[in-house]
């Protein structure tokens, strides 16, 4: 893995803006997932924009449509070949390009499906290949070809791509991309990859422009936030002291951890700043020992709860809110049981629950 600057792809950009000069087109894109899909949406739209698109909300209003796609849930797949279906028609009218990234992407039934159902798609792209949209679009408009641009391999960290963000006053930051987990009911390290950490100067800088423009409040994002690692012993901790000591920024917020990652640094950092808000997220999904061993998710209940204590005997005004999984192969009412008691115990400020969904994993990863 390299950090590399986005340089290359700014001369796509010119030459993409160079042919829509004085045409007014319009662009859409369609967001699934958390907020890290949210983030690479931003991106791409500081990308399109530079092209010289505008953004509407009404597709059929578009002449360039995105999807952005997530693939962690099963009802995802359905909801993206929904509103393709929906597009049929307006495409055949209006020969309107559309291009379809994300997660999603990363598994090879679901390309082979786009190009036996939905073969009017024009551009598919990877989560490893988002920097190389401007190109890809461009290849498109000049050749008159479909795009498939898709790595299998973990991609380099790109910095100083555009991004356009809709809020003035909250923004986020990824400060890594992957994960190491393999938590056995989640896609995730099959489709973003291994754990890859941005410089610690990249990411300070990116948040000190934020302050300079006028941002209050940041959220630091991951997959596994807490296990960021910058290199020379620089961890999590150190991240959020040194994002602490931006002027201008009132607020910092993070996710998401993982409990295994919790560590005591981290909570006596967040006890000590005053900026750094105490809603903590701390995923759960399932308060059964013998189920959280089967999820691969490193730790116990008794282990989770004795952090939580922890958490809030150093910090007394701490709430937390939670990811609960239900229904997970294997899972017994007592099971079932644990979690209830562990969502008694914990009193959580907010919980989002989902009913298990199987995944297809790439078998190559």
């Amino acid at each position: 893995m390299e950090i590399k600057k986005f340089k290359e792809e700014n001369i796509y950009i010119e030459k993409v803006k160079e042919i829509n000069q004085n045409k007014k087109l319009k662009y859409n894109i369609f967001t699934m997932g958390c907020m890290l899909n949210e983030n690479d949406s931003e991106k791409l739209c500081g990308m399109i924009e530079k092209m010289g698109y505008i953004n509407t909300n009404d597709p059929q209003q578009a002449d360039l449509i995105v999807f952005n796609t997530c693939c962690v849930r099963e009802n995802a797949e359905e909801k993206l070949f929904g509103k393709l279906g929906e597009l049929k028609k307006y495409k055949s009218e209006t020969g309107c390009i559309i291009a379809i990234g994300g997660c999603m992407m990363q598994e090879k039934h679901i390309q082979d499906k786009l190009h036996k159902s939905y073969p009017y798609f024009d551009i598919i792209f990877g989560t490893h290949t988002l920097n190389k949209f401007p190109e890809d679009l461009y290849n498109t408009l000049t050749k008159n070809k479909k795009i498939t641009d898709i790595l299998d391999i973990d991609g380099d960290i790109f910095e100083g791509i555009p991004i356009k963000r809709e809020d003035k006053i909250r923004a986020s930051v990824t400060i890594m991309y992957g994960c190491n987990n393999f938590c056995t009911y989640c896609i995730v390290p099959y489709v973003r990859g291994r754990e890859r950490s941005r410089k610690k100067e990249d990411i300070l800088s990116e948040i000190q422009e934020l302050a300079n423009e006028g941002y209050k409040e940041v959220t630091l994002l991951g997959q596994n936030v807490n296990s960021y690692d910058g290199g020379n012993g620089y961890k999590f901790a150190n991240l959020l002291e040194d994002v602490a000591r931006i002027d201008k920024i009132e607020r910092i917020r993070f996710i998401s951890p993982h409990p295994k990652d919790f560590t005591d640094d981290v909570i006596k950092v967040i006890k000590e700043n005053k900026k750094i808000c105490k809603i903590l997220h701390l995923p759960l999904q399932s308060g059964s020992t013998k189920i959280l061993s089967k999820m691969n998710r490193k730790y116990t209940k008794e282990s989770y709860l004795e952090l939580a204590n922890k958490i809030k005997k150093e910090i007394p005004e701490v709430v937390f809110s939670t990811d609960i999984i239900v229904g997970f192969p294997g899972e017994t009412e007592e099971d079932f049981k644990d979690t209830l008691d562990v969502v008694d115990k914990m009193k959580f400020e907010q919980v989002f629950m989902f009913i298990y969904s199987r995944r297809v994993r790439n078998s190559s990863r």
